[in-house]
């Protein structure tokens, strides 16, 4: 039963903050502590970062939808497998709106213990999400 309890944690966050922008539940379904490897430089730290990434996301994708395709658990572990769709009328990492649709494959695992989300690792294909804006990557 944990971890179906933990799939639903971890689902709930993808529906309501980032394809709903509820972020009033965030502090309801992120640790305190939530620590995401791998941040970008001057990223908030604990639920604040959730809060950034579902900010930057639906102002760059005011449709944004996250697809859940897969969701795989053991123990504390969630992973899922994603394509995350919309349409870029907003800036995004300094990129001016292309008002192109996109669909971005992605990959994520993280660890949900008392029913928060605790820790996370993102692997969304950025270079996919590049190539379908029609630009070219960041040098560096």
């Amino acid at each position: 039963m944990e971890t179906n309890a933990n799939k639903a944690v971890y689902k709930r966050m993808i529906e309501e903050a980032f394809n709903a922008g509820d972020l009033s539940i965030i502090n309801e379904v992120v640790a305190p502590n939530y620590v995401l490897h791998g941040a970008p430089p001057n990223m908030p730290q604990g639920p604040d970062a959730i809060r950034a990434t579902v900010q930057t996301f639906r102002n760059a994708f005011p449709d944004l939808k996250i697809e859940l395709q897969e969701l795989v658990a053991e123990g504390d572990k969630v992973s899922a497998r994603s394509v995350m769709h919309g349409t870029h009328d907003g800036v995004l990492f300094g990129i001016a709106p292309t008002h192109k649709k996109v669909a971005v494959d992605g990959l994520t695992m993280v660890t949900v213990r008392d029913g928060r989300v605790q820790e996370s690792w993102v692997n969304n294909d950025t270079l996919q999400l590049f190539q379908q804006l029609g630009v070219d990557p960041p040098k560096g």
